[in-house]
């Protein structure tokens, strides 16, 4: 049975983000990708220069009528990503709403990228947005410790505020929740990283329940672009193959992104030279390289079951 995706995110000519991160990692593992571009860039703003053209909300509405109108609009999953623009994010909650209505199975996966570090990276004005309208209607959700204690209202200073976080997060919408990285300390010493799934279901009975998981994620140096949206590819690939087992889907997602993490890490440094920082370009996801282990990662991240 054929799985079509739409992706409404960013494109760039050059390197990995957005779109050009989604697409390659989704259609190697077998899915119909149909890209939106919400902006098209030369390449990604960590350079120096960049320049391009941003899609205005109108614009949206216009490419989804063509959709519409050759009635080829049915679609298994809705993915996006980093927005700027509020009227923009509201268009695709319209555009969402009713292909859930043609396609009631239909799964929308969303990054809801706020910020990072205690400080917002988008107007504020996108922040209601986000918790009033776009959670509402996402089935899965990918935020870091920032964006999701800014949706709940909670701060997360241990794993139990982390469980009640993702809890709350359930009631607003997401039956599927990923905090991708935390400040929390891990229990393997401080070069990991902590992440937390909690992923909610309702068995035949009608009854609920849940399965959370913990990961620790080894910490890389570098500052790197594009990760978070192959990461949300990733978990709706994997939690496509695997819709009530959060452990190993979690697992072969974090294990995908170490894979490409150290190959683009190496390949950097080796370009870098000994004692220097790589560059933007320098860092840009090896990801046709990473082609094997997208398709058949070798689990290097083990999820511990936490409840």
């Amino acid at each position: 049975m054929e799985c079509r995706v739409l992706s409404i995110q960013s494109h760039v000519v050059r390197g990995y983000v957005g779109n050009k991160s989604a697409s390659f990692p989704l259609q190697v593992l077998g899915f119909e990708v149909d890209s939106i571009n919400s902006v098209q860039f030369s390449n990604h703003t960590g350079y120096s220069h960049w320049k391009g053209q941003v899609l205005t909300a109108d614009e949206l509405h216009v490419l989804y009528e063509g959709i519409k109108l050759n009635n080829v609009h049915h679609y298994d999953y809705v993915l996006t990503g980093y927005t700027r623009d509020t009227s923009f994010l509201e268009m695709v909650v319209d555009i969402v709403q009713e292909l859930k209505r043609a396609n009631p199975n239909l799964v929308y996966v969303c990054d809801p990228v706020l910020g990072d570090h205690g400080s917002m990276y988008v107007p504020q004005n996108l922040y209601p947005v986000y918790k009033n309208k776009v959670v509402p209607v996402a089935d899965i959700i990918t935020p870091n410790q920032f964006e999701a204690e800014l949706l709940t209202g909670k701060n997360i200073s241990t794993e139990k505020d982390a469980v009640e976080v993702m809890d709350l997060l359930h009631t607003m919408g997401p039956d599927t929740v990923v905090i991708t990285s935390s400040d929390l300390p891990s229990r393997l010493g401080d070069r990991f990283l902590v992440s937390f799934g909690s992923q909610r279901h309702v068995r035949p009975d009608g009854s609920r329940t849940t399965q959370r998981v913990r990961i620790e994620v080894p910490k890389v140096d570098a500052v790197f672009v594009g990760t978070g949206d192959l990461f949300a590819a990733m978990l709706l690939a994997w939690t496509h193959h695997y819709p009530n087992d959060l452990k190993t889907a979690c697992e072969k997602t974090f294990s995908v992104m170490h894979h490409v993490i150290q190959r683009t890490i190496s390949y950097a440094h080796e370009l870098a030279g000994p004692g220097r920082r790589p560059s933007p370009p320098q860092l840009e996801l090896r990801m046709v390289q990473s082609k094997a282990d997208i398709e058949d990662p070798a689990i290097v991240t083990e999820a511990t079951v936490i409840s």
